[in-house]
């Protein structure tokens, strides 16, 4: 086991650094090694959950292209501009709601030049702000009833009776806390920008201008970019009403099961957008919200696939070698999620690889959502792409990578809100007896 375990690990680091789908490909070859070198049984790989996902990503990228992102990051940044003393507050706010909406942390990338000109303009160190911005757009995965990982979480569930809002009502007060606690960490971060040292060196080169403000970004809008962001909140607003109320459900005498619903909704509202809003289902393909979720969607083909099979293989001899330690102490367990999503660099994946073990060493479905939150480990080490975009959108160098690699702008921020949110979870699961 422990050489089979050798030969995952290995996956997993070559597959993060050949980026893109390099992950899902590897996690094949993996899997390949597994089964022909091993002689494990492959598993059945998760289609229900790539297909969510493949929905949701289809109906986001057509919102895209209809102009609907660029509608709310212009909303964004009239929000932030009004009230820029408090963006280091504000600006993790709007990056949550982003990716509570669209299900992806992808789309903080259009707010986060926002973000550091606004800052930079108010004379507050741009760390502060776009540390916890980026945060979290990671932390609101785990809350979003639409994201890859919420959708992996409860089709595992779904047979302890465990629905979408129950996921929810512990998945998003925990994380929002979490997030609110860690900007409160974030305004005491580093120097103030007029005393650090980067800052006056950049600034002494000439490199911009400190009394004159930039300009607002021009937004191209297109004139029914609101009715494609209109149809894609109403299709979520219906996945969480299915999702909790079981009468819906319930179609010529069957019940229907949460990810057919997911995928219909969320492919109708695709139609939906390109119809009422003409617009190119080519560019829906092309944006940078589908890219990014179609390199989800591989990963978690080939990496959740490759775990599945590994755990199937070895249960026994897992639940005989930890199941006592989890059982006592299954805080462990969060432990062992955070440091899989560091190497996976995935929430959905990480779900899809490690759920399943922790299901079956009889963890509670409760625990599991109260843990939820530290499958947002990624940040951990800083080359993640909202990471590495965030450090160069700081014109001002406040935002950067330490000497000594882990003391970076995020590390802080992240652990804070990470285990905050765990925390509250936990409090959650215990006041209401779960």
């Amino acid at each position: 086991m422990l050489i089979q375990f050798l030969f995952i690990l290995a996956a997993i680091i070559v597959g993060a650094r050949l980026q893109g789908i390099g992950l899902g490909v590897m996690g094949g070859l993996g899997l390949a090694i597994l089964v022909f070198g091993f002689g494990l049984e492959p598993t059945s790989p998760p289609i229900d959950v790539m297909l969510m996902i493949v929905a949701v990503i289809a109906a986001a990228g057509c919102m895209q292209a209809a102009g609907g992102l660029d509608l709310m990051v212009s909303l964004a940044e009239k929000f932030l501009r009004k009230h820029p003393q408090r963006i280091t507050l504000f600006s993790p706010i709007v990056t949550y709601l982003f990716t509570f909406v669209a299900g992806t942390g992808h789309v903080a990338y259009s707010v986060l030049p926002v973000i550091a000109e606004v800052a930079r303009e108010t004379k507050i160190r741009p760390e502060r702000p776009l540390s916890i911005a980026v945060i979290a757009s990671q932390q609101a995965i785990t809350a979003s009833p639409i994201s890859a990982a919420t959708v992996a979480l409860l089709s595992m569930l779904a047979g302890y009776n465990i629905s979408l809002l129950n996921i929810l009502m512990i998945s998003i007060p925990s994380t929002l806390i979490g997030v609110l606690l860690g900007a409160l960490v974030s305004m005491r971060m580093g120097k103030e920008l007029h005393e650090d040292p980067e800052y006056l060196k950049r600034l002494s080169t000439g490199m911009f201008s400190q009394d004159k403000p930039s300009d607002k970004k021009s937004y191209s809008l297109k004139s029914k970019a609101g009715l494609s962001v209109l149809i894609f909140i109403l299709a979520t607003v219906l996945i969480i009403l299915f999702g909790s109320i079981d009468g819906l459900k319930q179609i010529g005498g069957k019940t229907l099961n949460m990810p057919i619903i997911i995928e219909i909704l969320m492919l109708s509202a695709a139609a939906l957008i390109l119809l009422l809003t003409r617009t190119d289902g080519i560019k829906a393909a092309q944006g940078s919200v589908f890219v990014a979720g179609m390199q989800a969607v591989v990963a978690i083909f080939g990496i959740a696939w490759m775990g599945d099979t590994f755990i199937n293989g070895n249960m026994e001899q897992l639940r005989t070698s930890i199941e006592g330690v989890v059982t006592s102490m299954p805080w462990i367990f969060g432990v062992a999620l955070f440091v899989m999503s560091i190497l996976l660099y995935s929430q959905a994946a990480t779900v899809r690889a490690l759920m399943p073990l922790g299901i079956a060493l009889g963890i509670s479905p409760w625990m599991l959502i109260a843990l939820f939150p530290t499958v947002n480990g990624y940040f951990f080490l800083p080359n993640y792409p909202t990471v590495v975009a965030a450090i160069n959108f700081d014109r001002t160098g406040t935002t950067r990578i330490g000497r000594w690699v882990l003391n970076h702008s995020f590390m802080i921020p992240g652990l804070v809100a990470t285990i905050t949110a765990v925390c509250v979870g936990l409090l959650i699961i215990t006041l209401i007896g779960l």
